[in-house]
């Protein structure tokens, strides 16, 4: 398949350009081989792991989690059982920010239920923020 420049990969993938520098810059994304006039050359590879990475992130995964993860897939010796692990540990993470979440989301109805709606002075909701 014919290389294509970062703005094709951009398109195909959904990924703005500067945050497709920003990967290569962390070693995310495997550095391009270059045109002889020095523009980035991209390939089906890179199109496939810049997915894969947009993918990861859409579900939560942090940039280290995808370092981990793609280290895995990149030793070559990686069993579905490690990436298993990786993927149980990181939904009981968005459990718990589920829960904290909906405490948030109580407390800030309760605070609302305390306002009528009257004077700012008088606001208990912004009391409230101020821990009075």
């Amino acid at each position: 398949m014919k290389p294509f420049t970062i703005g094709v990969l951009s398109r195909r993938t959904g990924c703005k350009v500067e945050t497709i520098r920003y990967y290569e810059r962390i070693d995310i994304l495997p550095a391009p081989e270059r045109s002889a006039g020095g523009h980035r050359l991209y390939d089906e590879e890179h199109r496939k792991r810049l997915a894969f990475v947009r993918r990861s992130r859409e579900l939560g995964f942090t940039l280290d989690e995808i370092r981990t993860l793609l280290g895995l897939l990149d030793s070559g010796g990686v069993t579905c059982a490690e990436v298993r692990e990786l993927t149980l540990s990181h939904a009981a993470e968005v459990h718990r920010k589920i829960a904290d979440l909906r405490r948030m989301e109580r407390v800030l109805k309760e605070m609302a239920a305390q306002c009528d709606g009257g004077a700012l002075p008088d606001c208990p909701i912004v009391e409230a923020l101020y821990g009075n």
